[in-house]
C-alpha cells in the first residue's frame, strides 16, 4: 500500500528540511494555469527554452517547461539558491544531477513524468530512482513482458486475473525503471537481469539482482500512488528510510 500524498501548497522550512534518513517525493501536475507556465519559463536557461520550443505540440512544450521549472523551484528551495542559477550535469547514460559546484550539499534527485503528472524524488547522500506511469488498458501486457520481464515475472503475470493484469504490469514496469535509474545504467541494463514483485497484493521489493538475492536485499523499493489513475515506484540502496510524500501546486 502506498503512503498517502498530502498537500503542500508552499515550500516552507518544514517541507525543505531533509533529514539524513528521509526520502521526499513530490507529485506535481504538468497542467497548471497559463500564468504559472509563463512564470516557470522565466526560470529556464536559454538552452532549456530552445529545447522546449523544439517540441512540435504545445502540450509537450508545456510539460517540458513546467517539469523543468518545477525541478528548479524544488532544488532551489532545498539548496537556498535562486532557481534560475542552477545548472545540471548529465551522466554517460543521461541521468541528470546537480552541477559539481553544488555537490557539497549532498542533495540527490530524480524525476519522471507521464502524461500530465510528474514525480520528483530527493535524498541526501545517496542515488535514487523514481518512475511514474499513467494506468491504462494493456491487452498486450503479456507480449511486452515476454520482451522485457524476467522469467519469474512473466510467470507471475500470467497468473494474475485479467482485471488486475494491467495494474501488475505497471507495478513491474515502474519498479524496474526506478531501479535502473537509481543505478544510473539506464536501458543499457537488460530489464530481465533482475526480479521485482508485481502482484497487486505484494509489497514492492526486489527479489533478485543478476541472480543474487543478497544484492537485491540491499535495496529498498516503494510503491507510489501519486494521483488517481497513476502508479509509481522509488528505488534506493539501503534501508530504514522514512518516506514523505507530498502533492505540490506550483501555482500557489
Amino acid at each position: 500500500m502506498s503512503d498517502p500524498f498530502r498537500a503542500a501548497d508552499r515550500l516552507g522550512h518544514e517541507e525543505v528540511s531533509l533529514a539524513p534518513d528521509e526520502l521526499h517525493v513530490y507529485a506535481v501536475s504538468l497542467a497548471p494555469p497559463p500564468e504559472t507556465v509563463a512564470e516557470l519559463e522565466t526560470l529556464l536557461t536559454p538552452d532549456e527554452v530552445e529545447r522546449a520550443y523544439r517540441f512540435r505540440f504545445e502540450r509537450h512544450r508545456r510539460r517540458f517547461i513546467v517539469g523543468r521549472g518545477v525541478l528548479r523551484r524544488l532544488l532551489g528551495a532545498y539548496l537556498d539558491v535562486p532557481p534560475g542559477e542552477l545548472r545540471f550535469h548529465y551522466g554517460d547514460k543521461g541521468k541528470p544531477s546537480l552541477d559539481p559546484r553544488w555537490d557539497a550539499a549532498g542533495l540527490s534527485f530524480n524525476l519522471s513524468h507521464s502524461q500530465e503528472l510528474a514525480l520528483y524524488g530527493l535524498v541526501q547522500g545517496r542515488e535514487l530512482g523514481i518512475d511514474v506511469e499513467q494506468l491504462r488498458p494493456m491487452p498486450d501486457a503479456e507480449q511486452i513482458a515476454e520482451r522485457f520481464f524476467s522469467r519469474s515475472e512473466r510467470e507471475t503475470l500470467r497468473r494474475i486475473p485479467a482485471e488486475r493484469k494491467a495494474d501488475a504490469f505497471f507495478n513491474c514496469w515502474t519498479r524496474k525503471e526506478a531501479y535502473i535509474k537509481a543505478t544510473g545504467d539506464g536501458l543499457s541494463m537488460p530489464l530481465d537481469r533482475f526480479d521485482v514483485t508485481l502482484a497487486p497484493e505484494d509489497e514492492a521489493r526486489m527479489l533478485s539482482a543478476e541472480g543474487d538475492p543478497a544484492k537485491a536485499a540491499s535495496w529498498s523499493m516503494y510503491h507510489l500512488e501519486p494521483a488517481a489513475g497513476y502508479v509509481g515506484a522509488l528505488a534506493i540502496e539501503g534501508g530504514g528510510w522514512k518516506l514523505v510524500c507530498r502533492s505540490w501546486d506550483p501555482g500557489r
